[in-house]
């Protein structure tokens, strides 16, 4: 973004080039968040580039979810130009898009496959569109932001060497429990028993806290044939098993 007039910008430059209205900018001045110091002979604003690392600090907070009302208090608490703390807010709003490409990359995989139909002169079937539809909002509806961000800053911190490995093991664990299913094993049997603590192991790795726990299950339990989609088991089978790890929890 290049600046003007002895590398200040007027109120218009700086919301056209930031991609925001004039109207935020002066309801920042008005209720105290971003207050231009200079002004021209003529009393217009003018701001600089201290002003247009603060309005950065303001966006990305906003973006994380903090309210307008707790921001200024945010702002407040760390020095502006404190190289320690733009990296906690950049570090911080990474994880925030990371989580949310996250989503992103399963959405463009079903809308792949939309056009894929399309391109074989193809409509896509009904449930194309639904299980898409499914899994735009399935986050969204069973999730909180903080448990998203929670999920997001677990698979960060595993890394991605880490969570390959995971898939792995839980694979074979599907298989085994599947395995037992299909026998008609009792839940009570001591190898039902070791095979459920290996699952919750795994699942402790990703899910922090019962209430993500809860949140996980009735994802999984409303939206199995979407999820399914994605795994080389039938979501009959998948629910099959959740029963089954179900009852065998319970003893």
């Amino acid at each position: 973004m290049g600046s003007t007039e002895n590398g200040t910008w007027s109120i218009g430059e700086l919301a056209k080039a930031c991609g925001i209205t004039v109207r935020t900018l002066h309801h920042y001045d008005e209720i105290g968040l971003l207050t231009s110091t200079q002004r021209t002979p003529s009393g217009h604003r003018r701001y600089g580039e201290r002003e247009l690392r603060r309005l950065y600090r303001i966006r990305a907070l906003h973006m994380l979810g903090i309210p307008l009302a707790s921001i200024a208090a945010a702002l407040e608490r760390s020095a502006e130009d404190d190289l320690a703390s733009v990296r906690e807010l950049l570090d911080r709003q990474l994880r925030h898009v990371q989580q949310h490409a996250q989503q992103v990359r399963s959405l463009q995989d079903r809308l792949g496959e939309l056009l894929n139909r399309l391109d074989a002169s193809a409509m896509p079937t009904a449930e194309q569109f639904m299980s898409t539809l499914e899994m735009i909002t399935v986050f969204e509806k069973h999730f909180t932001a903080e448990q998203r961000q929670q999920l997001a800053n677990k698979r960060e911190d595993l890394g991605a060497e880490k969570i390959e490995d995971v898939k792995q093991q839980w694979a074979e664990l599907v298989e085994e429990g599947l395995s037992y299913v299909r026998a008609g094993t009792s839940v009570e049997d001591p190898e039902v028993q070791d095979w459920v603590h290996s699952w919750d192991s795994i699942g402790e790795l990703f899910h922090s806290g019962e209430e993500t726990k809860a949140a996980a299950r009735a994802a999984w339990q409303e939206n199995s044939h979407a999820i399914s989609a994605d795994l080389p088991w039938s979501a009959e089978d998948m629910l099959g098993l959740m029963s089954y790890l179900q009852k065998a929890r319970a003893q």
